[in-house]
Protein backbone atom coordinates (compact mmCIF):
# COMPACT_ATOMS: atom_id res chain seq x y z
CA UNK A 1 0.00 0.00 0.00
CA UNK A 2 1.55 3.39 -0.69
CA UNK A 3 1.02 6.82 0.85
CA UNK A 4 0.29 10.15 -1.46
CA UNK A 5 2.59 12.92 -0.22
CA UNK A 6 0.89 14.82 2.15
CA UNK A 7 -0.69 18.03 0.55
CA UNK A 8 1.49 21.36 0.00
CA UNK A 9 0.79 24.96 1.43
CA UNK A 10 -1.44 27.07 -0.57
CA UNK A 11 -0.23 28.36 -3.37
CA UNK A 12 -1.97 31.76 -4.23
CA UNK A 13 1.55 33.99 -4.40
CA UNK A 14 1.09 37.81 -3.80
CA UNK A 15 3.23 40.40 -3.93
CA UNK A 16 5.58 41.23 -1.15
CA UNK A 17 3.63 43.44 1.30
CA UNK A 18 5.25 46.86 1.15
CA UNK A 19 3.33 47.75 4.17
CA UNK A 20 3.20 44.27 6.35
CA UNK A 21 -0.16 41.73 6.04
CA UNK A 22 -2.16 42.82 8.60
CA UNK A 23 -2.98 46.28 8.60
CA UNK A 24 -5.59 48.53 11.33
CA UNK A 25 -7.41 51.35 9.58
CA UNK A 26 -6.91 53.09 13.09
CA UNK A 27 -9.67 55.68 14.73
CA UNK A 28 -8.30 59.01 15.52
CA UNK A 29 -8.93 59.61 19.22
CA UNK A 30 -10.48 62.65 20.57
CA UNK A 31 -10.49 63.80 24.02
CA UNK A 32 -14.24 64.15 25.96
CA UNK A 33 -13.64 68.06 24.86
CA UNK A 34 -13.08 67.02 21.29
CA UNK A 35 -9.73 67.87 20.90
CA UNK A 36 -6.98 65.58 19.34
CA UNK A 37 -6.29 63.03 21.70
CA UNK A 38 -2.24 62.12 21.09
CA UNK A 39 -1.60 60.57 24.48
CA UNK A 40 -4.36 57.86 23.35
CA UNK A 41 -3.51 57.60 20.01
CA UNK A 42 -0.10 56.63 21.18
CA UNK A 43 -1.41 54.05 23.53
CA UNK A 44 -3.95 52.59 20.99
CA UNK A 45 -0.97 52.71 18.06
CA UNK A 46 0.89 50.40 20.96
CA UNK A 47 -1.97 48.13 21.94
CA UNK A 48 -2.63 47.14 18.47
CA UNK A 49 0.98 46.40 17.43
CA UNK A 50 1.54 44.49 20.49
CA UNK A 51 -1.86 42.52 19.22
CA UNK A 52 -0.15 41.70 16.17
CA UNK A 53 -0.95 44.47 13.45
CA UNK A 54 2.11 45.07 11.03
CA UNK A 55 1.01 48.39 9.90
CA UNK A 56 -1.63 51.18 11.21
CA UNK A 57 -3.16 53.31 8.64
CA UNK A 58 -4.20 57.04 9.93
CA UNK A 59 -6.51 59.58 8.82
CA UNK A 60 -8.64 57.26 6.69
CA UNK A 61 -12.19 56.66 6.62
CA UNK A 62 -12.43 55.23 9.99
CA UNK A 63 -9.81 58.26 11.28
CA UNK A 64 -12.47 60.79 10.87
CA UNK A 65 -9.79 62.29 7.66
CA UNK A 66 -12.77 65.09 6.42
CA UNK A 67 -13.43 66.29 10.01
CA UNK A 68 -9.46 66.48 10.80
CA UNK A 69 -7.04 69.26 10.23
CA UNK A 70 -3.94 69.47 8.31
CA UNK A 71 -1.87 70.56 11.59
CA UNK A 72 -3.60 67.21 13.08
CA UNK A 73 -2.90 65.27 10.63
CA UNK A 74 0.68 65.56 10.94
CA UNK A 75 0.78 65.44 14.46
CA UNK A 76 -1.15 62.14 14.63
CA UNK A 77 1.37 60.96 12.56
CA UNK A 78 4.78 62.51 14.72
CA UNK A 79 2.77 60.98 18.04
CA UNK A 80 2.02 57.23 16.51
CA UNK A 81 5.63 57.41 15.18
CA UNK A 82 6.71 57.87 18.34
CA UNK A 83 4.68 55.19 20.11
CA UNK A 84 5.55 52.60 17.80
CA UNK A 85 8.78 52.93 16.53
CA UNK A 86 10.07 50.65 14.04
CA UNK A 87 7.51 47.98 14.99
CA UNK A 88 4.82 48.70 12.38
CA UNK A 89 4.83 50.97 9.20
CA UNK A 90 2.42 53.99 9.21
CA UNK A 91 0.24 54.37 6.55
CA UNK A 92 -1.19 58.33 6.14
CA UNK A 93 -4.39 58.81 4.64
CA UNK A 94 -3.72 61.85 2.84
CA UNK A 95 -6.94 62.12 -0.28
CA UNK A 96 -8.76 64.49 -0.52
CA UNK A 97 -11.01 66.41 -3.64
CA UNK A 98 -8.50 68.41 -4.69
CA UNK A 99 -4.83 67.46 -6.07
CA UNK A 100 -3.02 70.27 -5.27
CA UNK A 101 -3.87 70.00 -1.62
CA UNK A 102 -3.70 66.22 -1.73
CA UNK A 103 0.07 66.73 -2.75
CA UNK A 104 0.71 69.21 0.22
CA UNK A 105 -0.44 66.77 3.15
CA UNK A 106 1.64 64.17 1.13
CA UNK A 107 4.58 66.14 1.29
CA UNK A 108 4.05 66.85 5.04
CA UNK A 109 3.04 63.11 5.94
CA UNK A 110 6.55 62.53 4.44
CA UNK A 111 7.82 64.99 6.40
CA UNK A 112 6.34 63.79 9.99
CA UNK A 113 7.65 60.45 9.43
CA UNK A 114 5.21 58.39 7.28
CA UNK A 115 6.03 54.98 5.26
CA UNK A 116 3.64 55.18 2.93
CA UNK A 117 0.47 56.97 1.42
CA UNK A 118 -3.22 56.36 1.35
CA UNK A 119 -4.78 58.43 -1.44
CA UNK A 120 -8.56 58.29 -1.95
CA UNK A 121 -10.11 58.12 -5.53
CA UNK A 122 -11.17 62.33 -6.05
CA UNK A 123 -14.88 62.63 -4.55
CA UNK A 124 -17.51 64.71 -5.08
CA UNK A 125 -16.29 66.04 -8.83
CA UNK A 126 -16.56 62.58 -10.26
CA UNK A 127 -13.51 63.36 -12.83
CA UNK A 128 -13.31 61.10 -15.67
CA UNK A 129 -10.66 57.71 -15.96
CA UNK A 130 -7.92 60.34 -17.65
CA UNK A 131 -8.19 62.61 -14.87
CA UNK A 132 -8.38 60.15 -12.13
CA UNK A 133 -5.12 58.56 -13.36
CA UNK A 134 -3.66 61.65 -13.76
CA UNK A 135 -4.25 63.27 -9.85
CA UNK A 136 -2.32 59.89 -8.92
CA UNK A 137 0.45 59.82 -11.05
CA UNK A 138 1.00 63.37 -9.98
CA UNK A 139 1.01 62.63 -6.44
CA UNK A 140 3.41 60.01 -6.48
CA UNK A 141 5.59 62.37 -8.42
CA UNK A 142 5.65 64.60 -5.87
CA UNK A 143 6.82 62.31 -2.93
CA UNK A 144 9.17 59.80 -2.33
CA UNK A 145 7.14 57.88 -0.76
CA UNK A 146 4.45 54.50 -2.23
CA UNK A 147 1.60 55.17 -2.20
CA UNK A 148 -1.26 52.73 -1.52
CA UNK A 149 -4.92 53.64 -3.75
CA UNK A 150 -8.25 53.49 -2.43
CA UNK A 151 -10.91 52.24 -4.23
CA UNK A 152 -13.86 52.64 -2.58
CA UNK A 153 -16.85 54.22 -5.28
CA UNK A 154 -19.75 53.71 -2.27
CA UNK A 155 -17.98 56.97 -0.53
CA UNK A 156 -16.38 59.06 -3.34
CA UNK A 157 -18.64 58.60 -6.29
CA UNK A 158 -15.96 57.14 -8.41
CA UNK A 159 -14.43 53.97 -9.41
CA UNK A 160 -10.63 53.20 -9.99
CA UNK A 161 -11.45 50.93 -13.24
CA UNK A 162 -8.87 47.90 -13.38
CA UNK A 163 -7.53 49.22 -16.81
CA UNK A 164 -6.80 52.50 -14.53
CA UNK A 165 -4.83 50.63 -11.97
CA UNK A 166 -3.01 48.40 -14.87
CA UNK A 167 -1.78 51.87 -16.00
CA UNK A 168 -0.91 52.85 -12.78
CA UNK A 169 0.87 49.99 -11.32
CA UNK A 170 3.68 50.78 -14.26
CA UNK A 171 4.56 53.53 -11.63
CA UNK A 172 7.41 52.87 -8.94
CA UNK A 173 6.01 53.97 -6.61
CA UNK A 174 2.05 53.42 -6.88
CA UNK A 175 2.30 49.83 -4.71
CA UNK A 176 -0.70 48.65 -3.31
CA UNK A 177 -4.54 49.33 -3.71
CA UNK A 178 -6.82 49.10 -0.73
CA UNK A 179 -9.92 47.45 -2.04
CA UNK A 180 -13.21 48.22 -1.39
CA UNK A 181 -14.73 48.05 -4.93
CA UNK A 182 -17.13 44.92 -4.15
CA UNK A 183 -15.96 43.70 -7.67
CA UNK A 184 -13.87 40.34 -7.34
CA UNK A 185 -13.78 39.97 -11.14
CA UNK A 186 -11.74 43.47 -11.15
CA UNK A 187 -9.93 42.62 -8.78
CA UNK A 188 -8.63 39.32 -10.34
CA UNK A 189 -7.69 41.26 -13.17
CA UNK A 190 -5.47 43.66 -11.63
CA UNK A 191 -3.65 41.02 -9.77
CA UNK A 192 -3.35 38.35 -12.91
CA UNK A 193 -1.63 41.72 -14.58
CA UNK A 194 0.09 43.64 -12.59
CA UNK A 195 2.04 43.50 -9.10
CA UNK A 196 0.27 45.61 -6.78
CA UNK A 197 -0.25 44.15 -3.18
CA UNK A 198 -4.06 43.85 -2.55
CA UNK A 199 -5.64 45.00 0.64
CA UNK A 200 -9.04 43.74 1.81
CA UNK A 201 -10.36 46.86 2.89
CA UNK A 202 -13.79 45.35 3.74
CA UNK A 203 -13.56 42.59 6.97
CA UNK A 204 -15.23 40.11 5.64
CA UNK A 205 -13.62 39.49 2.40
CA UNK A 206 -10.05 39.58 4.14
CA UNK A 207 -9.95 35.55 3.79
CA UNK A 208 -11.37 35.49 0.19
CA UNK A 209 -8.77 38.06 -1.23
CA UNK A 210 -6.11 36.98 0.61
CA UNK A 211 -6.96 33.01 -1.66
CA UNK A 212 -6.91 35.02 -4.61
CA UNK A 213 -3.04 36.38 -4.53
CA UNK A 214 -4.17 39.30 -2.39
CA UNK A 215 -1.61 40.35 0.51
CA UNK A 216 -3.60 41.02 3.55
CA UNK A 217 -6.30 43.66 5.20
CA UNK A 218 -6.59 46.96 6.06
CA UNK A 219 -9.40 46.48 8.72
CA UNK A 220 -11.85 48.47 10.85
CA UNK A 221 -12.77 45.90 13.29
CA UNK A 222 -9.49 45.54 14.11
CA UNK A 223 -9.40 48.37 16.23
CA UNK A 224 -11.15 46.32 18.72
CA UNK A 225 -10.10 42.55 17.67
CA UNK A 226 -6.72 43.13 16.35
CA UNK A 227 -5.35 39.63 17.20
CA UNK A 228 -8.23 37.54 15.02
CA UNK A 229 -7.70 39.23 11.46
CA UNK A 230 -4.13 38.62 12.24
CA UNK A 231 -4.89 34.94 12.72
CA UNK A 232 -7.40 34.88 9.71
CA UNK A 233 -3.56 35.17 7.56
CA UNK A 234 -1.61 33.61 10.08
CA UNK A 235 -3.31 30.27 9.05
CA UNK A 236 -3.72 30.68 5.78
CA UNK A 237 0.02 31.42 5.38
CA UNK A 238 0.95 28.19 7.40
CA UNK A 239 -1.25 26.30 4.95
CA UNK A 240 -4.25 25.45 7.14
CA UNK A 241 -7.23 26.96 4.72
CA UNK A 242 -10.07 24.84 7.08
CA UNK A 243 -8.68 26.95 9.83
CA UNK A 244 -8.45 30.39 8.26
CA UNK A 245 -11.96 29.66 7.41
CA UNK A 246 -13.10 28.75 10.43
CA UNK A 247 -11.52 31.86 12.08
CA UNK A 248 -12.78 34.27 9.25
CA UNK A 249 -16.47 32.64 9.62
CA UNK A 250 -15.89 33.65 13.89
CA UNK A 251 -15.57 37.04 13.13
CA UNK A 252 -18.24 37.83 11.23
CA UNK A 253 -21.23 38.40 13.72
CA UNK A 254 -18.96 41.06 14.92
CA UNK A 255 -17.99 42.41 11.10
CA UNK A 256 -22.01 42.66 10.16
CA UNK A 257 -22.75 44.79 13.93
CA UNK A 258 -19.83 46.79 13.17
CA UNK A 259 -19.97 47.24 9.35
CA UNK A 260 -23.60 46.61 8.31
CA UNK A 261 -25.28 48.15 11.07
CA UNK A 262 -26.65 51.40 9.36
CA UNK A 263 -23.84 53.05 10.88
CA UNK A 264 -20.43 53.91 9.95
CA UNK A 265 -17.51 51.88 10.93
CA UNK A 266 -16.41 55.07 12.72
CA UNK A 267 -19.13 55.08 15.06
CA UNK A 268 -19.10 51.45 15.77
CA UNK A 269 -15.65 51.33 16.08
CA UNK A 270 -15.21 54.10 18.88
CA UNK A 271 -18.37 52.21 20.61
CA UNK A 272 -16.69 49.81 21.40
CA UNK A 273 -13.08 50.76 22.24
CA UNK A 274 -15.03 53.11 24.63
CA UNK A 275 -16.67 50.34 26.19
CA UNK A 276 -13.36 48.25 26.27
CA UNK A 277 -12.11 51.08 27.81
CA UNK A 278 -9.72 51.97 25.48
CA UNK A 279 -8.69 54.99 23.42
CA UNK A 280 -11.23 56.85 21.27
CA UNK A 281 -13.73 59.25 22.58
CA UNK A 282 -16.60 60.82 20.61
CA UNK A 283 -16.63 61.41 16.83
CA UNK A 284 -16.69 64.83 15.43
CA UNK A 285 -20.28 66.12 13.67
CA UNK A 286 -21.45 65.67 11.74
CA UNK A 287 -21.49 62.12 13.33
CA UNK A 288 -23.24 60.83 16.09
CA UNK A 289 -22.49 58.74 18.72
CA UNK A 290 -23.99 55.21 18.90
CA UNK A 291 -26.71 54.29 20.94
CA UNK A 292 -26.61 52.14 24.02
CA UNK A 293 -28.36 49.07 22.19
CA UNK A 294 -26.18 49.16 19.79
CA UNK A 295 -23.09 49.73 21.73
CA UNK A 296 -24.40 46.65 23.65
CA UNK A 297 -24.53 44.27 20.73
CA UNK A 298 -21.15 45.26 19.70
CA UNK A 299 -19.68 44.70 23.30
CA UNK A 300 -21.64 41.42 23.46
CA UNK A 301 -20.33 40.13 19.84
CA UNK A 302 -16.79 40.95 21.09
CA UNK A 303 -16.82 38.66 24.07
CA UNK A 304 -18.19 36.25 22.51
CA UNK A 305 -15.76 36.15 20.14
CA UNK A 306 -12.83 36.47 22.07
CA UNK A 307 -13.78 33.69 24.88
CA UNK A 308 -14.14 30.71 21.43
Amino acid sequence: MTTSAPSAPPSASSPAPPFGRALCAMVTPFTEAGALDLDGAGRLADRLVRAGCEGLVLSGTTGESPTTTDAEKSALVRAVREAVGDRAAIVAGVGTADTRHTVELALAAEKAGADGLLVVTPYYSRPPQDAVEAHFREIADATGLPLTLYDIPGRTGTRIEPDTLIRLAEHPRIVAVKDCAYDLLGTQKVLARTELAYYAGCDEQVLALRAVGGTGCISTVANAAPGPFRAILDAFEAGDTAEAARRQQRVIPLIELMMSSGLPGTVTAKALLGRLGLPAGPVRAPLRPAGREVTDGLLAAYEELVAA
